[in-house]
């Protein structure tokens, strides 16, 4: 992969009335439900995915400390138990989340390294509201929102 960029994708939209397509791409996302989150590479494929569920979620580049920040919130493991820096330091030898976090950012090693780790990020719904689920950034809260996505997952953390 030519570039370490991560890509987190929040959805923000519910079931109702979504198109097959729309519906069938979500579901390759792991995106089922309201305020799920992912965290993909920066991929042409992914990409084409996103274009075809921008009007359902909100997207945009990620840096090391939202990454870090969501493994120590939002990270579970298989049971619903929480990622812990002791369970980071047996399984990857890794000293803290943020090492782990910065290594993954610099494309050392992926999320798939950890064992148990979900692949999804359970968010609450944002502290102070949404702007709009109709509209794309910046008007509303849908679409690419570049660097601004780590503004919106602080709010959900």
């Amino acid at each position: 992969m030519e570039n370490n960029r991560l890509i987190a994708v929040v959805r923000l939209r519910g079931q109702v009335g979504v198109a097959r397509k729309i519906k069938d791409t979500l579901a390759m996302l792991r995106l089922h439900k309201r305020y799920h989150c992912v965290v993909i590479p920066d991929t042409p494929s992914y990409r084409g995915m996103l274009q075809i569920v921008k009007d359902y979620v909100a997207f945009g580049e990620i840096d090391a400390e939202t990454l870090a920040m969501l493994l120590r919130n939002r990270g579970r493991l298989v049971g619903n138990k929480p990622l812990t820096e002791d369970y980071i330091r047996e399984k990857t030898g890794y000293d803290s989340i943020e090492d782990f976090a910065r290594a993954v950012f610099d494309g050392k090693v992926s999320l798939r390294d950890v064992p148990g780790l979900k692949p999804v990020f359970r968010l609450h719904p944002p502290r102070g509201g949404l702007k709009n689920i109709k509209w794309h950034h910046p008007m509303g809260s849908l679409g690419y929102h570049g660097r601004d996505i780590c503004k919106l997952l602080y709010k959900m953390r």
